[in-house]
């Protein structure tokens, strides 16, 4: 529909240049859609903005644009009504030659961008010897809804998990690993740390107490960044005990990623220090090497330094940013590299990007996008955590996820006297609870904070996972019921006589707009919105129009029309990670 649109703005810029001159030529004429078929499908309120310029009515001006407009294949009359808006009503038998066409497509429609652009998505980023946690939830399921739906466009994406793996507290923890399990200095693959974050907390609780352990940590340091043989090999168990722990919730939430942390960027951090200073950029301030930002100030109102090499010789994450910049566009080649982090970290990446682009390591067409979002709250309104104040574990939440769900499952089964295997059971479980986690999250405006419910997210109604998921099932159901192969009806026309039928036309052959204007926005949850408008429409359209008992050729029209919704939501929501299911 995305080509039509753009159509029917040439038709009116041309209808705008014959009436009133080529001074117009250029002139937008802003389509908005009504989503009321007593105004029609598209508004253009065009006269309006030229009523000054043009020193006339808007209606007059309305009226000389329709008098010079062509587009009788398209639409109905234009309707001029208000002030000056001009109405435009789609044809049926063009909107019914469009949907067939979207049919016989397996892209449903939707083109590959031309070109494709270099793309790095960089997401989810947990830390090495800390067990991944509600807070990495949304960088982790944002990044892969985006990463996906920049792939689908054709789009050449690196997706990079950007862990936390290299830095001081690397001491206290290669120096409580060498006290209670000795042998990972010397052969890492037979390591098991056991549980991360109690590992974690005791290494820095011994940091804290005990000023022994804490010269011995900083040593630690030292040996780890010099590359001493024990230290890195302590270094090597600590991250590949993490990675384990780390794909695991990765396999479940069917995660994909490239992993290339701190560590991989250590080598070039000099270079940033050398070429900075070269440039002019570096100043020493207090024994650290900055940059004096523009437009950041601290408390007394001067200019805020950007720390690139502290006091102590050591570097920060700014400085890896840095490096990770000129590497990710020297190297890989991207033009377009995002960020998907949370929204306290929006500072800091102004902050590196205007150091990166006053030093003219960003190539020209190269866009660096951060991504925000907001916290994940509980249902009092507060940072969601366990009741004893500690931060849930992801693999907790997404346990509890699948159970509520296999026991409102197990409810349903009972009510309706079903006989279903375990299999099944589990297999749906499964889906609905992690699509449900998945969806209550990208369904959100990524910027707000969101409070978490299980009960919510679960519900068979409203805009949940659930109740798209059903959407889908209810077609399958069609299926199964009438014996109906979806794949051979292709050679049988859409007609379009209800209303209802209308509706449910027009949002499908929306799906590619919604889906560019993620991919250039950046906002899953306009998807998110677009599929539960699908759903709800669809589910008007089922209980307005019989399927199965109609006659030809609606029977076939009408089956056409539920398996083109059944294969839009299955596409749409793959775009968010999330699978479809035959039964529930």
């Amino acid at each position: 529909m995305l080509s039509t649109l753009d159509d029917l703005k040439n038709r009116l810029q041309t209808a705008l240049v014959n009436a009133f001159g080529p001074d117009l030529e250029g002139t937008d004429p802003v389509l908005v859609p009504t989503n009321n078929p007593k105004f029609g499908d598209y508004q253009a309120n065009v006269a309006m903005s030229l009523a000054k310029r043009l020193k006339d009515k808007p209606r007059a001006i309305a009226t000389k644009i329709v008098e010079n407009l062509t587009i009788d294949d398209l639409c109905e009359e234009p309707q001029i009504a208000g002030p000056g808006f001009i109405n435009l009503k789609f044809k049926t038998d063009y909107l019914q030659n469009q949907l067939k066409a979207v049919y016989a497509d397996e892209r449903l429609g939707i083109p590959t961008a031309n070109p494709p652009q270099r793309t790095i998505v960089d997401f989810s980023s947990p830390n090495i010897a800390k067990e991944m946690h509600v807070g990495h939830l949304r960088s982790t399921i944002i990044g892969e809804s985006i990463a996906r739906t920049l792939e689908f466009l054709g789009h050449d994406v690196l997706r990079l998990n950007h862990v936390g793996d290299w830095g001081t507290q690397f001491g206290m923890l290669i120096t409580h690993l060498r006290d209670v399990c000795p042998e990972a200095m010397t052969d890492s693959s037979t390591v098991d740390i056991g549980d991360l974050v109690t590992f974690y907390k005791q290494a820095k609780k011994r940091f804290d107490d005990n000023d022994d352990f804490k010269t011995t940590s900083r040593e630690a340091v030292v040996d780890l960044q010099s590359g001493d043989p024990e230290a890195r090999l302590a270094w090597q168990a600590l991250c590949e005990q993490s990675r384990k722990e780390f794909q695991k919730i990765y396999d479940r939430l069917d995660i994909t990623l490239q992993e290339r942390g701190e560590s991989f960027y250590n080598p070039l951090l000099d270079d940033v220090v050398v070429d900075l200073k070269s440039l002019g950029l570096l100043e020493e301030d207090q024994g650290a090497q900055v940059v004096f930002l523009e437009g950041f100030t601290n408390k007394d109102g001067n200019p805020q330094p950007l720390i690139v090499k502290k006091t102590d010789g050591g570097f920060n994450y700014a400085t890896t940013d840095l490096a990770a910049i000129r590497q990710r566009t020297t190297q890989e080649k991207a033009q377009r590299i995002i960020y998907v982090t949370d929204a306290g970290q929006a500072n800091h990446f102004a902050q590196v990007f205007q150091v990166a682009n006053r030093a003219q390591w960003i190539p020209e067409g190269v866009e660096l996008v951060h991504v925000p979002f907001g916290l994940v709250k509980g249902e009092d309104g507060k940072k969601l955590k366990t009741r004893s104040g500690e931060t849930i574990k992801l693999k907790e939440l997404l346990n509890e996820a699948i159970d509520r769900a296999e026991k409102d499952l197990r409810q349903r089964i009972a009510d309706e006297t079903r006989d279903e295997t375990e299999e099944f059971i589990h297999t749906v479980s499964t889906g609905v609870g992690m699509g449900a986690v998945k969806y209550a999250d990208l369904s959100q405006n990524r910027t707000s904070d969101y409070i978490f419910s299980f009960d919510k997210m679960l519900a068979l109604q409203g805009n949940t996972a659930p109740y798209m998921l059903y959407a889908y099932v209810r077609v399958q159901g069609i299926s199964r019921k009438g014996d109906i192969d979806f794949s051979q009806l292709g050679d049988a026309p859409m007609l379009l006589a209800e209303e209802s039928e209308l509706t449910l036309a027009k949002h499908l052959l929306a799906l590619d707009a919604v889906v560019m204007e993620v991919a250039q926005e950046l906002y899953p949850n306009r998807l998110c919105q677009y599929l539960f408008e699908l759903s709800q429409k669809f589910n008007q359209f089922y209980d307005r129009c019989s399927v199965l008992q109609a006659e030809e050729p609606n029977r076939t029209s009408r089956l056409m029309l539920c398996d083109l919704t059944a294969r839009t939501l299955k596409l749409g929501l793959s775009l968010l990670g999330i699978s479809v299911l035959g039964r529930m």
